[in-house]
């Protein structure tokens, strides 16, 4: 997988938002999929393992939702 952070989100998602606000607070460049308007995110999303969003990628790392997990992705994104 590509060096840069994925982040699968769909419309009126407050979570997904919330993590492309931190992302961005922490001047992570990052890529918007959207599954509502691509059938295939929603796939790529399910082979990591999930139905819903947000989904965070980076590397071979999967992060469902705002969680701990997710500052573990900012950190590894910075060292890149």
């Amino acid at each position: 997988m590509d060096k840069k952070v994925i982040v699968y989100t769909t419309n009126d998602c407050i979570e997904c938002t919330m993590v492309k606000q931190v992302l961005t607070q922490e001047e992570i460049r990052f890529e918007i999929r959207n599954i509502s308007k691509n059938a295939e995110y929603q796939k790529e999303v399910e082979k990591f393992g999930f139905l819903g969003v947000p989904v965070t990628v980076f590397e071979n790392r999967a992060v469902k939702g705002f969680t701990n997990e997710l500052k573990e992705i900012i950190e590894m994104a910075k060292e890149k």
